[in-house]
């Protein structure tokens, strides 16, 4: 019925076989240097076939292992540049497209989901998919009303698909783990498994799409598409146009990536505060920058959110602890700091730390909370990686002994996330105003 490979064989065979490819092309690698090659030249070419191997794998079985894959593509400025740009343009496929799905497949899901007549509950349908991604792809029709409209269709054997993946893909958590300094991706894998079930639930998806689209009606800076029509497997919504976050990320100007880079925060920030949600996948396949009036510059344009598969339920917001924390770093008041990070079991009872080591710890991760604006770069996040991910550094021991709470595990992926993208727009974000007006506890600090 769908030509996502449903047997677990089969997806097993493809995944298992990505580490016996890396240790092959080390082997070549070595043969190309004992040819006389230079070692630099080498290195470039293997880490290029090493992408273009594991993309095409991820992106073929979509399900989990092509979840995995876009969750990692928004660590990718993290990297260093000369691991980074071999990955680049792998790592951004994975974040709008993916083989899609045969039109018999697509037609039998609509039968079987919307009924023998389900042609008439639209005016147009477009067989060809406008998106493909993970655990469904998107097709463009104009619904029975004359509405413009997105129709999602999920793939037969999704649910199947994401466990096999994700349970195969944290067998060989280690070997991956180098795509990203600092940052252990068996943690990432497992809450990924954890909620699967939300993932493939369209009608936990379709109200927290109606929560945010009637919140954010009259907006002036985020829209959100309405929901038409769900039932499983298949979700309608209002048709929504404008440019890719990924292309404002390779071709935007510098006012476009600054505009896109301080909507992205607002929405971010604000979501938890006004509708009890956090939309916990904020690559870049799911934003659009819609234009403004032909009058309006880039700051009358406005961002468009996309996909609410993935949430984080927080009826009272995001915790007072995180702002109060944040806004104590800046002041410098390492004792303080230390204790709340104590009461919300960041410190293990078992565990004691020097205050003043914590402190020195965050001070440069909350460096854009510090300024006025902020400008995000590859080279500050590669920074930061690099001071946490290298075995010598006191960070590195000292973040060993840190502890992330389950309830906290979203948000922190989130954050990084949302830092990953801002990095990727190169934006000058004014981050410090959006947390004073939306994250509890944390106040305006004095300007650096």
């Amino acid at each position: 019925m769908s030509d996502l490979p449903r047997k677990a064989v089969t997806r097993t065979a493809k995944l298992a076989a990505l580490p016996l490819g890396f240790a092959g092309r080390a082997t070549w690698g070595l043969g190309k240097r004992i040819g006389g090659r230079s070692a630099e030249l080498v290195a470039r070419e293997l880490q290029q076939r090493t992408a273009e191997q594991l993309f095409k794998v991820l992106g073929e079985l979509k399900g989990g292992a092509m979840k995995f894959g876009q969750a990692l593509s928004v660590f990718e400025s993290a990297l260093p540049e000369e691991v980074a740009g071999p990955y680049r343009a792998a790592l951004t496929k994975l974040q709008d497209a993916a083989p899609p799905m045969p039109t018999r497949a697509v037609h039998a899901v609509l039968e079987e989901r919307l009924g023998a007549g389900w042609r008439k509950l639209f005016l147009e349908f477009e067989d060809k998919p406008a998106a493909a991604a993970s655990i469904g792809q998107v097709h463009r029709a104009v619904w029975h009303d004359g509405r413009e409209v997105a129709v999602k269709v999920q793939y037969p054997g999704a649910g199947e698909a994401l466990l096999s993946d994700l349970t195969q893909l944290s067998r060989f958590a280690r070997l991956l783990g180098p795509l990203i300094p600092g940052m252990d991706v068996k943690p990432l894998i497992a809450e990924m498994r954890d909620r699967v079930s939300e993932e493939l639930d369209y009608a936990l998806e379709a109200e927290a799409q109606r929560i945010h689209a009637e919140e954010f009606a009259d907006d002036p800076d985020v829209v959100v598409p309405a929901v038409v029509h769900q039932s499983e497997q298949v979700l309608v919504t209002e048709w929504m146009d404008g440019v890719p976050l990924a292309e404002v990320i390779a071709d935007g100007t510098e006012a476009q990536r600054d505009r896109a880079g301080q909507l992205l925060a607002r929405f971010l920030f604000s979501g938890p505060a006004r509708t009890g949600l956090l939309h916990a996948d904020p690559h870049p396949g799911n934003f659009r920058l819609l234009p403004g009036g032909e009058d309006e510059g880039p700051e009358g344009w406005r961002l468009g959110v996309l996909d609410f598969g993935t949430v984080d339920r927080l009826p009272g917001g995001l915790p007072e602890t995180i702002g109060t924390c944040l806004r104590m770093t800046v002041a410098g008041e390492a004792e303080t700091v230390y204790e709340l990070l104590c009461a919300e079991g960041f410190v293990k009872e078992s565990v004691a730390l020097d205050p003043d080591a914590v402190l020195e710890y965050l001070l440069p991760i909350i460096e854009p909370a510090e300024v006025e604006a902020f400008s995000f770069t590859r080279g500050w996040i590669r920074t930061q990686a690099a001071r946490i991910a290298d075995p010598r550094s006191p960070a590195h021991q000292l973040g060993k002994r840190l502890n992330l709470p389950p309830s906290y595990l979203l948000i922190h992926r989130v954050t990084l996330s949302t830092i990953g993208v801002l990095c990727q727009l190169n934006a000058t974000v004014r981050l410090r105003d959006e947390l004073a007006e939306w994250l509890p506890g944390f106040e305006h600090p004095a300007p650096a």
